[in-house]
Formats: structure tokens, sequence, C-alpha cells
């Protein structure tokens, strides 16, 4: 295994070799400059694959690759946020409705923590009202959902790049389980098969720079590591005098 491939990070073997038969797929797809484990422009997400393909007299395209090895993992990216934000809004608008009903039927919930009443809080949790408890674990649930597993939708509804791929083992793939507008990439007897192809997201000539430097910068980083340059070797040859 190419140790560029590696994140250094407890990453499986499995995961690894996904990543190189993503790296493989691309370069045999025309993309001709690709990287791994690269930080994105406009996001805090670190893509496993990236890559751009050049096009005659302008600006090429740019592909990110998502490698996923177990079905807990896939989920955990894959929340929509605007259904998700929904669905919060509607349980949020249901604890309101149950916190003003236990007021009325339980007055001896208030806990005399403010001067004024209007502020007066209430402990809820205290009776074990069973409805209450669901609706507080679904509020939970949502929130650490919508705000930690968001980033398939994330990629897209920033435009990260202009194709995304999810590429993943043949007993992991499930039609319903791929988000929309995402491709999927399944590996059978070490190589990868186009399942579904991904939806065209249009991003501006200067994006696409930004990524292709990205690609560029990763690149360099990795190349330093193997040649055994360091901070210092290129700190010492800047200050040599011409």
């Amino acid at each position: 295994m190419d140790p560029g491939m590696n994140n250094g990070r407890g990453e499986t073997k499995r995961h690894a070799r996904l990543k190189r038969l993503a790296f493989v797929w691309a370069q045999a797809h025309g993309y001709s400059a690709c990287a791994i484990e690269v930080s994105l422009p406009r996001c805090r997400y670190r893509a496993d694959v990236v890559a751009y393909r050049a096009l005659p007299k302008k600006f090429g395209s740019t592909a990110i690759f998502e490698c996923k090895q177990a079905l807990w993992d896939l989920r955990r990216d894959n929340c929509h946020s605007e259904s998700a934000r929904k669905l919060l809004d509607a349980v949020c608008h249901r604890r309101q409705i149950l916190e003003n009903n236990l007021r009325v039927h339980y007055p001896n919930l208030r806990i005399n923590d403010s001067l004024f009443p209007e502020f007066t809080s209430h402990d809820f949790t205290a009776i074990g009202h069973s409805g209450y408890t669901r609706v507080l674990r679904q509020l939970s649930a949502l929130q650490n959902r919508l705000y930690d597993c968001t980033k398939f939708d994330k990629l897209m509804r920033y435009r990260c790049a202009n194709l995304f791929f999810l590429v993943l083992p043949a007993e992991l793939f499930r039609d319903s389980e791929i988000p929309v507008g995402w491709g999927a990439l399944v590996e059978h007897d070490g190589t990868l098969t186009l399942r579904r192809k991904p939806v065209w997201h249009e991003t501006t000539a200067e994006d696409r720079l930004r990524f292709l430097q990205r690609i560029a910068i990763t690149g360099t980083r990795v190349l330093n590591r193997q040649l055994e340059i360091t901070l210092d070797d290129i700190i010492a040859e800047r200050c040599r005098p011409f």
C-alpha cells in the first residue's frame, strides 16, 4: 500500500483500499490530477479523494469521492438538512405544547430560581412523563444529526465540486441509501463499477481553480514526506543568498 494512501489516523485497510480504487478509477476516466485526504475550499470538510479533469480551452471538471466501508459510517453523513430541520421544528413545537400543558397541570414543577415570575423555570423531567421524555430524546437526536451528520448534503449545497461519488463495497450498496445527486461506485473483486450516475453541479471557474490548487498543495506535501523534505530545509533554502 502506498504510504500516501494512509492518513495516519487509524484508518482500516478496507477503507484505504477503497481510496486506492477510487484514485485509480478517477485517473482511468480522465482525471489526471488527483489527491488523497484534501481539505475542501468553502467548507470545513476533508474529502477522501478529489480529482480534476482538464478540458480543452476552458476550466476542467472537478469530482469528490467519499469512501464508506460500513453502513453506520454511510448513514452518519447522510442527513438531508432541509428535511431534518423541518422535522426538528415540528418536534420543538410539540415540546412547547407539552410544556405549556404541564405548566397548567403540574404547577408544583415550578423552580423558584428567578426574582421575576415570568422567567421562572420548571423541571418537567421530575414527573417522568413518557411523552415529554420521548420528545426530548427525538429533539437531541435530531439536533446531533442535523449539526454533525450532514456532510453529503453540505458538500453539494456548497457546490464543492461538479460531481460527487460514493465508493463502497458491494454488500453495502442499496440504492435507497445513496444520497440524492450522488453517484455510486461499487467495489467487486478489486474493481469499481458505476452503479448510479451522479448529477452535474455547476461551479464557477474560480472555484475549480481553487479546487485544483488544493490538489497541488496536498500533492506537494505528500512528495515532501516521501523525499524527507522538512520545513527547515525549505527555510534554509529561502534564506540562502542568490
